[in-house]
């Protein structure tokens, strides 16, 4: 189970207060980071969140859009215009399933939508490291829950 080491906000240090401001700053500037390497490669965030969440999905045939609506925290429907979007790209492709059930499509990337996908990837795990340090030096138990 997951605990958290105070049981009332009046418990909270400045110290506490003052780590989870530069976390949630830190978490804040590396989305705003993101954004911008998507938009210049002319993609939204949610876009390059798809790309991902499809090359990254475990099973090689590729996610189905419930799959996708699960990763991206959205809707089946919004998902499907995103997809739209981004296959006019020519970033994405539909399949459907093999088998009984033909009413399942799943999702690959193009080669274009692979070759985008590891260009931001490889900035992306680069400003990881960077942030590791200041991400380290946040894990703290009396900040982060840990198991128990």
């Amino acid at each position: 189970m997951t605990q958290w080491s105070t049981s009332s906000a009046e418990t909270l240090t400045d110290q506490e207060y003052s780590r989870l401001l530069t976390f949630r700053a830190g978490l804040r500037q590396l989305l705003r980071w993101s954004e911008r390497r998507a938009a210049e490669v002319g993609l939204t965030d949610t876009q390059h969140q798809l790309l991902l969440a499809i090359r990254g999905h475990c099973d090689p045939g590729g996610p189905s859009i419930a799959e996708l609506a699960g990763y991206l925290c959205t809707r089946h429907h919004s998902v499907v215009q995103l997809i739209d979007r981004t296959e006019q790209l020519g970033l994405v492709a539909r399949k459907r399933e093999q088998g009984n059930d033909r009413r399942i499509v799943r999702l690959m990337l193009t080669e274009a939508g692979e070759e985008t996908l590891a260009s931001l990837s490889a900035t992306h795990l680069e400003e990881l490291r960077r942030l590791t340090p200041v991400l380290s030096a946040l894990d703290d138990a009396t900040v982060i829950p840990q198991a128990g």
